[in-house]
């Protein structure tokens, strides 16, 4: 699993304020748009190629084989995650609003969640191509970073939340819906999901709208709790702004996902 080497683990906030790691710097290059405009059109199903694959490595390692069975608990992740967005959702109505699509997902997702889950694998929780460092010329990532949302979990969830991009059309994040990938020369979603279950040796992605209105909803969460934060004056960049202005955008989408999962009318 290509991640950057931990040189140094400081656990003495008197040096910096907090504790703090160093990892060694990895050269390379790093994409913010999935239609990675920056390259020729023959050059970018490869990196989507890399992406996917730097992603089914992450899942098919054992925590277990890593020393990384108590990293977090390896059941319940789905449903322990629409509880927790649930609940910040709810505490932050006050300040942040109601949203109905919100309220439809609260009672639907607890309700269908996947009669079994996968074994837990160390799941990123962030994974997008704006968070992999690719090698200066071939397609192949040398590094994923930001971890800080990593655990043990549902990995079906943390591919579907990796997906996202093929149906995410927002103003805050760079997406590809209603975008032309042939002419991109990009794969499509159902592509690009054969290519993560070749690679693990899986039939299929069981469920995998219904872990994508999750995903969603999460997000949606997410933005929630940032909208909260902007009325109340505790987050006040430009970026919070957008992201506060588009709860109601994510949350249907998240919905419309649920209805391609049997939730109702699409």
């Amino acid at each position: 699993v290509p991640v950057p080497r931990t040189l140094l683990l400081c656990a003495d906030p008197d040096i910096v304020g907090t504790a703090f790691y160093l990892m060694e710097h990895v050269s390379g290059r790093i994409f913010w748009d999935p239609s990675l405009p920056e390259l020729p059109r023959e050059s970018r199903a490869a990196i989507f190629r890399g992406m996917n694959d730097a992603l089914a490595k992450l899942h098919s390692v054992s925590p277990t084989s890593l020393g990384l069975g108590d990293f977090g608990r390896p059941d319940g992740y789905i449903a322990r995650q629409v509880a927790r967005w649930s609940k910040q959702y709810v505490g932050d109505q006050e300040a942040a609003g109601r949203i109905e699509s919100m309220d439809r997902l609260i009672e639907w997702l607890p309700a269908h969640l996947p009669p079994s889950e996968p074994a837990a694998a160390v799941v990123h929780g962030d994974f997008r191509i704006d968070n992999l460092v690719f090698h200066p010329e071939e397609p192949r990532v040398l590094a994923i970073l930001d971890w800080e949302l990593s655990t043990l979990g549902d990995p079906f969830a943390d591919f579907a939340y990796h997906l996202m991009m093929y149906r995410m059309r927002i103003d805050s994040i760079v997406g590809l819906a209603g975008r032309d990938l042939e002419a991109l020369g990009l794969p499509s979603e159902q592509q690009y999901v054969r290519w993560y279950c070749e690679r693990r040796g899986i039939a299929e992605v069981p469920h995998l709208d219904f872990y994508v209105a999750f995903c969603m909803f999460r997000l949606a969460g997410i933005f929630h709790g940032i909208r909260a934060r902007f009325v109340r004056g505790t987050a006040a960049s430009a970026q919070a702004r957008k992201y506060a202005a588009e709860v109601e955008k994510i949350a249907d989408l998240a919905w419309a996902q649920a209805q391609r999962a049997g939730a109702g009318p699409v």
